[in-house]
């Protein structure tokens, strides 16, 4: 198991496109209560992670789908992230009108939105699910899920210093790197499509 499902799932989750959601949807909070949100949340997305890796597969077994078939569908989930991410959007901010307007009027908003979807969707669930099936041994599987504890810390750090990196970046430095991070992502759906139609069809392996 190599860095390279940390790096895919720190480019979908990629907490510094949320910090400006994190910003407007604690407006009014106190110290407390922001800081409440920020361990919540954080904790979340970690538990998210340590799920899809631990049952995912189980989960597929259940629903009696190939693991090919989800490949390619979670590939093109990515792939529509990335596009996402490159028109300088975040990969999983897919939360409705309602689901704001709900969220606003609720003590704590950790949950949802700012954990499920715009932190860990579809896309990042899927993406671990894959890269569990690639998991052979307790230590690629043990790995697996440390990598969703370093995604929870850089989720902790990047709200916790919300109002600093928002100062710092700007809107246009957030943008660049949601749009560099959404490139990176789109060349890794390409290979986890690849992977899963080669399965299917293996006559495209030449």
């Amino acid at each position: 198991m190599d860095f390279k499902p940390l790096i895919t799932l720190l480019a979908i989750v990629n907490p510094l496109a949320i910090v400006p959601f994190f910003i407007h949807y604690t407006q009014g909070f106190s110290r407390k209560q922001r800081q409440r949100t920020v361990l919540i949340s954080s904790i979340s997305a970690f538990a998210v992670i340590a799920t899809c890796a631990l049952i995912g597969l189980q989960i597929l077994e259940f629903f009696s789908i190939s693991l090919a078939s989800f490949q390619v569908g979670g590939g093109m989930l990515l792939l529509t992230s990335a596009l996402s991410m490159l028109n300088a959007r975040p990969a999983e901010a897919k939360a409705t009108e309602q689901e704001v307007s709900d969220a606003s009027s609720r003590t704590s908003i950790a949950v949802v939105p700012l954990t499920i979807p715009l932190l860990t969707g579809p896309a990042s669930m899927s993406t671990v699910v894959i890269y569990a099936d690639q998991a052979k041994t307790f230590l690629q599987h043990a790995a697996l899920v440390g990598y969703g504890v370093v995604v929870a810390l850089a989720t902790a750090l990047c709200f916790a210093l919300a109002e600093p990196i928002a100062r710092g970046l700007g809107q246009t430095g957030i943008n660049v790197m949601t749009r560099l991070m959404g490139l990176i992502l789109a060349a890794l759906a390409v290979e986890v499509m690849a992977n899963g139609l080669i399965k299917l069809f293996p006559a495209l392996a030449g």
